[in-house]
Formats: C-alpha cells, structure tokens, sequence
C-alpha cells in the first residue's frame, strides 16, 4: 500500500462540475481579476470567520505583510512571532522594515510562548504575531492581556487555521487583524496562491484593500504606493465551492486524528499533539515527536508512507537570520521540537485502512529502534 501525505485530487475531482460551471461563466465574461465572485468571497470568509470584513490577497505572505502595513508597523518597529513557524511569519514582517524577534514556544502546543513574548517586550515593540499553528490557537487570552498592558497590535497568522476556535472564539477574529493562507493544500486551499486578511476594523481592511491595489482607492487616485497583491477571480471561485465543504472535512480531519491517538497511544516512544479542552483543533497538520525522526521518516518512506518535517530548522538558527546571532539553545523548546517532530499523512479522505497501515508500520519501526 502507498499512503500520500496529502491527497489534492478527490476533493478537486468531486467539485469539478460546480468549479467548471462557474469556471465558464468567468471566462465568458473575461471577469478574471476582482468582481464579484472575489467579492461574494470576501463576505462568505468573514462570515465564516466570525469578523465584519475580510481583504483578499495573492497570497498568505502578503497578508501578514499588508496587514501588519495597514496597522501602522514599519521601520524601527520590532514585532514579536515564535521562532517554530514558516519563514512567511517573518520574512513579512521584514518586509515592512520592522524587526522580527523570536521567541520560544510551549512544550505542550508548540505555539508561541506568553512569557517569553513578556521577556521580550521592549520600548521598541509595536505588535505580536502569534501564529495558530498546525490548525490550533495560541493562548490568546495571555497574548491579548500583554498587548493590552503594553500598548500593542495582535496579528493572528491563522493561515494553518481555518475553523479552528479558541474557547469558542473563531481563528482570526480575536487579534485586531489575521492573515490566511489559501495555499493549495491547507484546510482551504485554492488552486494557486491567495491569501485573506480578516479584522472587526473596517480601516484596516480599507487600508489592505488599498495597498493590494497600487494604493488606489479609486482607479487611477493613488493615496500611497502600493502593492499588485490582488486575488484573481478563478481562485475566488474555487475558495467559494470548498468553503461549503470546509466544516465537513474539518470534522474528517478531526476523526483520523482520533483514530491515530486511538492507534499510536500505546507507544511510550511516539508524542502525540496535545489539544488544551478550550481549543477546537482542525488538525492541518498531524504532528507527533519522535526520536531518531530521520531515520524514522526514511523508513516510512521505504514502505510508500509519505510524511513531512514541519519545521526542522527553526528560524533563529536559518542562514537568512544570522546577522541576528543567535545560537543553537537560546530556544530549547523550539529546537527540540524541530529534532524529533514528524508530520503524518492528513487530509480529509483519509481512510481507516490507510491509517491503520501507517501506524502499523510507525509502531514497528519505532519499537524496533530501541
């Protein structure tokens, strides 16, 4: 048996007929950049997402990016994000001309760490960017106490969360702005790049969706230089028709990651993701930490398992951030996760049968490793 670490085709092949009808409509009507299936979208995500108003983007790194412009964050600013994540967290930070700072995660969740964004909070600080990782929150309810003791913006990266909840409140509605990630194979993937940011704030998303086009309010008026970050209509279309079947194949994600803790909990050797009872997890990654990961993951793949490694490097110790100096030890959670974490095949369709296989396979590894 093969079991992929993803599967993009059976979902794209039981909506084709739906995507294909509007596919058509589109190009009939050459409407192929904004209008009003962008716009339809835009409404259906906020809704979703518990917000008033959503900008769509080109992508998740341009709505970290324009999100954290329009809340007023540029040079000499620093803002705070874990050093465990995707080089999109802070690489768009920069990209503003402020200053990542890195901070070490909890050994439970894996997400940014409260009282390591507390310690480094300085006078220089304007915003936290905690990222809801692997399809769980951040503790939000600690992150928003400090920002608001110390004055400053919360931007949720939710672009691994869709649908996720913290103590009944939905991914990107909590923070004062969020940026998801429609990348294809995310809980709510599109069929190329796109992005979203989500806010209760109607001027920061006026204020994004002036910067993804040119900075113009009106065609040709430009209040500022801008960015061409725009979601395309074709993509918009897709997000529509997979949004009426995101809750389902939460609840599907949902089920094969209690069928894997149902499996794999009899290993000593093998730790499973911990869920805190406040959050909802939507499982865009399933996530375990293993010894002599590897070795491990080569095995798997010699019996047609595919797996990822979801982060090996953590940021601090990347070649892009040495100029920051940092050294190996300045986050041991951060770092010890990055050994030994390994991704397991996750995606909706994912069958009992192929579960079974792959942790079959992973227990007699794991034991045989001893």
């Amino acid at each position: 048996m093969k079991v992929p670490f993803l599967d993009l085709q059976t979902p794209h092949r039981e909506l084709w007929p739906e995507i294909q009808k509007e596919f058509e409509k589109a190009f009939h009507d050459a409407a192929f950049v904004g209008g009003p299936h962008v716009t339809a979208f835009e409404e259906e995500f906020a809704s979703f997402c518990d917000t008033s108003a959503c900008a769509s983007v080109n992508s998740g790194t341009d709505a970290i990016r324009l999100a954290l412009l329009a809340m007023g964050i540029g040079p000499g600013d620093e803002v705070i994000c874990p050093s465990h994540t995707f080089i999109a967290t802070s690489e768009a930070i920069s990209q503003t001309g402020a200053k990542p700072v890195f901070a070490d995660i909890e050994p439970v969740t894996y997400t940014i760490d409260p009282a390591c964004v507390e310690r480094l909070i300085s006078s220089r600080t304007k915003a936290i960017v905690p990222v809801h990782l692997y399809g769980q929150c951040a503790d939000m309810d600690h992150l928003l106490d400090l920002a608001k003791k110390h004055n400053l913006l919360v931007l949720e990266d939710a672009c691994q969360a869709h649908g996720a909840t913290y103590k009944g409140r939905k991914a990107g509605s909590m923070g004062h702005a969020a940026a998801f990630s429609f990348y294809p194979g995310k809980n709510l993937g599109a069929c190329g790049e796109a992005g979203a940011v989500t806010s209760n704030d109607p001027q920061i998303v006026a204020k994004v969706k002036m910067l993804r086009d040119h900075g113009q309010r009106t065609k040709y008026y430009h209040d500022v230089e801008g960015y061409n970050a725009r979601m395309d209509a074709l993509q918009a279309i897709v997000l529509r028709a997979k949004l009426k079947k995101l809750p389902a194949w939460n609840s599907a994600r949902q089920q094969a990651a209690q069928y894997y803790r149902q499996r794999l909990a009899v290993s000593s050797k093998i730790t499973l993701p911990a869920v805190p009872q406040y959050n909802e997890h939507v499982y865009h990654l399933f996530v375990i930490l293993v010894e002599n990961r590897d070795k491990v993951q080569k095995e798997l793949a010699d019996r047609g398992i595919g797996t990822g490694l979801h982060y090996p490097l953590p940021l601090h110790l990347q070649k892009a951030y040495a100029h920051m100096g940092h050294k190996v030890g300045d986050f041991p959670i951060t770092e010890r996760v990055a050994r030994t974490l390994l991704s397991l095949p996750m995606f909706p369709t994912l069958t009992k049968e192929q579960i079974d296989y792959v942790c079959d396979a992973l227990l007699e590894i794991v034991e045989a490793s001893a």
